[in-house]
């Protein structure tokens, strides 16, 4: 639950934590969204070049009214993992594939130590809520 603009937002997160076992499950947990996180590790190129699919099968399974302008948010996690020695994708790559893809808001984050995680959450939570905003119109 958080609380944006004076309107308590309530949040239901699925993390399917990348794995191909949950793709089937798409559409059941993707219909309805009012924003999708993709969340990369920044110690992985792997991680971040499966950001393009997991994008498109996030718009192909949620079958947005707007997919041109749907929210989405993306977090370069694990910053803090051997003192960012061992990262592999640097900040400027990211932002470059936020921008590529429409100015996607981006933050580096670090969930184990709480890192840009209470700003990553309010900017997806003001994304929620305006894309929320605009269907009813």
């Amino acid at each position: 639950m958080l609380k944006v603009h004076r309107v308590i937002i309530f949040s239901q997160i699925w993390d399917t934590a990348g794995q191909e076992r949950f793709q089937s499950l798409g559409v059941a947990f993707y219909r309805g969204a009012d924003c999708c996180v993709l969340v990369y590790d920044v110690n992985s190129m792997k991680s971040f070049d499966n950001l393009n699919n997991w994008r498109e099968e996030f718009l192909i399974q949620a079958s947005p009214s707007d997919p041109e302008n749907f929210p989405f948010v993306v977090l370069g996690n694990k910053v803090d993992v051997d003192g960012g020695n061992s990262r592999v994708v640097s900040e400027k790559k990211a932002r470059a594939w936020c921008a590529s893809k429409g100015n996607i808001p981006y933050f580096e984050t670090s969930a184990k130590e709480g890192v840009n995680v209470e700003e990553a959450f309010q900017c997806i939570a003001k994304n929620a809520l305006k894309s929320g905003e605009e269907e009813e119109m």
